[in-house]
């Protein structure tokens, strides 16, 4: 947060406090939209509640239920009365007024649609109709497109009469039945003669993605090829939207931050239970309870090696070592392979590669972390054999460690499970497990010279 941003933020906790209600209405007047929508994030519901309240302009209103969460949206409209919670939706674009609605209360989700124009809630019945999460919830139906038989000369003035759609750089063709043939740029249709056809110098080869698409392979694809927009087709190739590159970031800042969520554990509904505990312990503690089963399962081998232990105390020492390396190098590796698979880098016909990769990886820092900790271990005690073992343990720990940062996101992916969500307990709990496995391994194989 910038210093403009803190200072506003500041102002607006400190006039919340004090009950100063006409003097914020009087400074949210005066602030962008954006910086306001901003503040919503530093906020409780209650103050949140608050400061949407004093919003006196229905534009402004429904620019900043555009930048938040779709959930909190609905939250703080369902406190307004239905006429003014219509009037701020029919501000909004209709792929935005979609994805609130679709957060309310059925019954009153209902009586808005009533209350709107007919124009505006059939689009948003419509919208409605796609899941959320795919092209179609995210795509805007107000969108510009030319017939094929129009000339160039038809087309600038269809252009210039074009009003409340969305428009891009580039211009897309249809047929008469609707059906996406062709696109060209706004450049492209300024620099050729007047009496040319659209079919004569529009693209025919568009790229486009189906309403059913999900939105992180929406997002995949802008990403690849660089484009500003992207059109949204049904199974006919009929014309149905089109997804800019505004959507597309707000897609990628989404998918990114339930990736976090999930592999700490948590889930993104936390924020919206506030401060209710069990509700967010019970999203919690399956993987937490993975990580505890796991801990017993180490400990478990702890008592298998006692004897080993019981003879050498000193093997005690480098336990944590051995354990929270491997740990570290296996989340690594997992959270490159769930962040490669999120964004479309990684895919099976890689997976080899980036395992060989991986072992390469952890076999160099095996080699570095190994002898670093075997020279600790030898100087300390006083026995280059307890060095060897410590070094020799950490070396092939860290290399399985980083395999298996590779091969749990892949399966879980194959077997359809989120790696997101079940790939760092898994990955941490199994390198807990082998790393002992390895360490008292090794110990006991050389236990004759650790004496």
């Amino acid at each position: 947060m910038d210093q403009k941003q803190q200072l506003l933020l500041d102002a607006t906790k400190r006039l919340i406090r004090r009950g100063a209600f006409p003097n914020l209405a009087k400074l949210l007047t005066k602030s962008h939209p954006a910086d306001i929508a901003h503040l919503f994030r530093y906020l409780d519901l209650k103050d949140q509640r608050i400061l949407f309240n004093l919003i006196e302009d229905a534009e402004k209103s429904a620019y900043v239920l555009a930048e938040l969460d779709h959930s909190t949206g609905a939250q703080l409209l369902e406190q307004l009365d239905k006429e003014t919670i219509t009037e701020v939706l029919q501000e909004m674009s209709s792929d935005d007024a979609a994805d609130i609605i679709g957060n309310m209360p059925q019954e009153l989700a209902d009586e808005i649609l009533d209350i709107m124009h007919d124009e505006d809630s059939e689009e948003i019945e419509h919208l409605l109709q796609y899941d959320e999460d795919t092209a179609g919830g995210i795509m805007s139906t107000e969108i510009f497109a030319l017939d094929e038989d129009l000339t160039v000369k038809d087309a600038i003035e269809a252009i210039q009469q074009a009003d409340d759609v969305e428009m891009v750089f580039y211009l897309y063709v249809v047929n008469e039945a609707g059906q996406l043939v062709g696109v060209l740029s706004l450049r492209q249709l300024l620099t050729v003669l007047p009496t040319k056809k659209l079919s004569e110098i529009m693209i025919t080869d568009v790229l486009s993605v189906r309403t059913d698409v999900d939105q992180e392979e929406v997002a995949r694809v802008v990403e690849k090829y660089n484009i500003l927009a992207i059109p949204v087709v049904d199974e006919m190739n009929s014309l149905k939207g089109l997804i800019t590159v505004d959507d597309i970031i707000d897609v990628i800042r989404q998918e990114a931050t339930e990736d976090i969520y999930k592999m700490a554990g948590a889930n993104e509904e936390e924020l919206l239970y506030g401060y209710k505990a069990f509700k967010i312990a019970r999203l919690r503690l399956p993987w937490l309870l993975v990580n505890l089963f796991g801990g017993v399962a180490t400990g478990y081998l702890l008592w298998l090696f006692k004897v080993t232990l019981k003879e050498v105390i000193a093997l005690l020492v480098f336990i944590p070592v051995i354990t929270g390396m491997g740990g570290n190098v296996g989340g690594q590796s997992a959270t490159i392979m769930v962040r490669g698979f999120a964004t479309g880098r990684i895919d099976f016909t890689m997976l080899r590669q980036v395992f060989f990769k991986e072992v390469r990886v952890g076999m160099i820092m095996g080699s570095v972390c190994g002898f670093t900790v075997g020279l600790v271990a030898w100087f300390w005690h006083g026995n280059p054999y307890l060095g060897m073992v410590v070094g020799l343990a950490m070396f092939v720990a860290m290399i399985v460690a980083a395999s298996m940062g590779v091969i749990a996101p892949a399966a879980f992916k194959r077997l359809g499970i989120d790696p997101a969500i079940a790939s760092t307990p898994f990955v941490q709990t199994a390198n807990d497990i082998t790393g002992i496995l390895i360490y008292f391994a090794t110990a006991t194989t050389f236990i004759s010279y650790l004496r």
